[in-house]
């Protein structure tokens, strides 16, 4: 039974993939973190050179579409992946307070918690992406509530990385997960918090459009400039619209705007870091250095000096 699963799996990840407008690479069995059976997908572009980046993909063998729409919302995650994999760096996010952070390691799918807490987890780690300097990085254990996952059409990467990327930046945000050169897994509590019952979406950060270009040109200046030698990168990223409580034509429409004409050459979705944006290598910098140090513990000196009063 498990064998018609996996070629039903197979075949029906393939025709999504082929929709979405990539191929599949090669298929390989995995298992979770306790030890169940997983498939992992590799897929690519159609026009990528044989080394060219690939996609990772890991479901649960006994997955399957059997649920309404679930099949037409796993092409759309794939439509939107073959777009990030035409980013040079399409692991690579940037946070609200200037942090570019890639994404990897992450054990998909989601396992129950082996503590006794109701929950499911999912480990992965983020690495701040500024080109090697400061070589840190996080170890990370999402937690989504059982609550919650009744929200999830499925508890499968294709449904569940979106919401969890973000909710890590925005756990960054708040200043709740340190960045280290070693260290133990931090949580990242998944709630309803970051869900909407009114609106039926997910709501992270309430932005304008001067935070919104800000944002967009710290993605720039860090995945196109500093970490893309240049090359574009995708501006109007669903991902990215949902951490800002926005929309993909709004942050289309931001970087079209005149402030913005002199520092990105616009290709269409796409932007590319120019001259006159890397000048102001200084300023990113600065913000990147205070973001980092917002996540370290900060201590109090007099009770450190052992003068609080007990």
């Amino acid at each position: 039974m498990a064998s018609d699963l996996k070629t039903s799996l197979v075949a029906s990840l393939e025709s999504a993939a082929a929709q979405a407008g990539l191929v599949l690479v090669s298929v390989a069995q995995g298992s979770t973190a306790n030890g169940r059976p997983t498939a992992i997908f590799r897929l690519g572009l159609p026009d990528a050179e044989p080394a060219g980046k690939t996609l990772k993909l890991e479901l649960s063998e006994t997955f399957d579409f059997d649920k309404p729409d679930l099949l037409q919302q796993m092409t759309a995650h794939l439509a939107n992946q073959a777009k990030r994999l035409r980013n040079p760096c399409p692991e690579c996010f940037v946070t609200l307070g200037g942090l570019p952070v890639a994404f990897g390691e992450f054990q998909w799918p989601f396992h129950r918690s082996n503590s006794g807490a109701d929950t499911h987890i999912v480990h992965g780690e983020i690495r701040l992406a500024d080109g090697g300097t400061h070589n840190l990085h996080a170890k990370i254990a999402a937690s989504v509530t059982l609550t919650f996952a009744e929200i999830v059409p499925a508890m499968e990467q294709p449904y569940a990385e979106t919401f969890v990327y973000n909710a890590v930046r925005k756990t960054v945000d708040l200043g709740q997960l340190e960045f280290l050169k070693s260290g133990n897994r931090q949580p990242v509590p998944v709630t309803t918090r970051f869900w909407s019952r009114w609106k039926k979406t997910f709501v992270f950060t309430d932005t304008d459009e001067s935070e919104r270009l800000r944002f967009l040109l710290t993605k720039i200046y860090w995945l196109s400039g500093v970490l893309g030698e240049g090359k574009p990168v995708w501006i109007a990223d669903p991902r990215d619209a949902q951490y800002l409580n926005t929309t993909p034509e709004e942050l289309h429409r931001v970087v079209s705007n005149p402030p913005a004409a002199d520092l990105l050459a616009l290709q269409g979705e796409f932007a590319a870091a120019t001259p006159a944006l890397m000048a102001r290598a200084q300023e990113f910098q600065a913000a990147l250095e205070s973001a980092l140090n917002f996540t370290k513990p900060q201590f109090n000196e007099a009770m450190r000096a052992g003068h609080a009063n007990m």
